[in-house]
């Protein structure tokens, strides 16, 4: 599994009122991918930090 995005799991977690379930891991990916396209569309294509961020979306739905 990949640090990054078992941090970024674990942050999401620290905040959650109950038991973290895989329908709220799966959107969180979501959400992540959306930021991905929001940033695309309101600033232009940035490969680089663009491919990271669906890098982490996708890590994030690998999660077990």
């Amino acid at each position: 599994m990949n640090t990054r995005a078992q941090t970024i799991w674990k942050a999401f977690c620290g905040e959650l009122t109950q038991e973290p379930t895989d329908d709220m891991r799966e959107a969180l990916a979501t959400a992540v991918n959306e930021v991905a396209d929001r940033l695309c569309t309101d600033v232009g294509e940035l490969e680089c930090p663009i491919k990271v961020i669906r890098e982490i979306a996708d890590e994030l739905e690998e999660l077990k």
